[in-house]
């Protein structure tokens, strides 16, 4: 079963051309489908059916795995099945008509326009690491993109005479604009400290850490962490909070969604409908606040 595992994977990677991310994420969801399958005492793929499918799913409520986890174990295992059914593996697809279990969709933690700026003063450009840690918050906020895209910019992805950023994901690229404070941050980063941080010239990345290689998403995360308790903000902020605040923001400020979902590189604008909940929440806030008679 591994085998054909490793040739699903394989198929995903070069046919579908996922992420490195979304690979890993696969391989650990049938992985776990798999040994669920020897626990049971069942050898082959081909002897599961409908019923197999679920006894895994409610397994995994069981241990109490949250309902989007599960969500996410059955498309894996799902796109598995499709799999084996297209190479003549399975004879039938077990998951043909199973639903997702419904999740529930929980607003995203966002932080205020003062709080964001009270984030973004807290690099202080007086060494290396400050001209980065800046361009990188400053970059975050004016375009919204995921940090694993952020950590992914090359040198030549950022075009600063014409003030964008390209974006690579799989076979997909977007291009988005960058407001006149990023644009500055990011040109006193490259020219007074990316050269001195880089250890190798041939470096494409645009963001590199301490030992002149590409910075990951732990480093990140670490640095986010560091800034949000210098700032002494109570709200907890995730590498993912300036991409919500980004999109709450400029919902607030009169953009529409079809634009916003543009920027952030949505394939759904179901996915993007959730800040306008969020708008309608804050409305609701400000309208109890002020009306005399709410």
């Amino acid at each position: 079963m591994e085998a054909v595992l490793d040739k699903f994977i394989g198929f995903l990677e070069n046919d579908k051309r996922l992420s490195i991310n979304t690979l890993q994420s696969y391989k650990r969801d049938i992985d776990q489908y798999i040994t669920f399958l020897g626990d049971i005492n069942l050898k082959s793929i081909k002897n599961t059916n409908k019923t197999t499918v679920i006894a895994y799913l409610l397994n995994l409520q069981k241990k109490g795995r949250a309902t989007s986890t599960i969500s996410r174990n059955l498309a894996s295992i799902r796109s598995f099945y499709q799999y084996l059914s297209r190479i003549n593996l399975i004879e039938a697809d077990p998951t043909t008509n199973l639903e997702s279990p419904k999740i529930e969709k929980k607003l995203p933690q966002i932080l205020s326009t003062k709080e964001v700026e009270l984030l973004l003063d807290q690099p202080k450009c007086v060494d290396l690491k400050g001209f980065r840690d800046k361009a990188m918050l400053e970059v975050l906020y004016a375009t919204g993109i995921r940090v694993s895209e952020l950590i992914s910019l090359n040198v030549d992805d950022a075009n600063l005479e014409v003030g964008f950023i390209r974006c690579n994901k799989g076979n997909r690229e977007r291009i988005v604009p960058l407001g006149t404070m990023a644009i500055n941050a990011l040109k006193e980063f490259m020219e007074k400290a990316r050269h001195l941080m880089i250890q190798d010239f041939s470096e494409q990345a645009l963001f590199v850490n301490i030992n002149g290689k590409r910075l990951t998403r732990q480093g990140f995360w670490k640095i986010i962490k560091q800034y949000k308790n210098q700032a002494k903000i109570a709200k907890e902020i995730t590498p993912h909070t300036l991409r919500h605040s980004f999109a709450a923001h400029l919902l607030e400020n009169g953009a529409d969604l079809r634009s916003i979902q543009e920027m952030l590189g949505h394939s759904d604008i179901s996915s993007t409908q959730i800040y306008a909940q969020l708008a309608k929440n804050k409305i609701k806030e400000v309208y109890k606040k002020t009306h005399p008679r709410a």
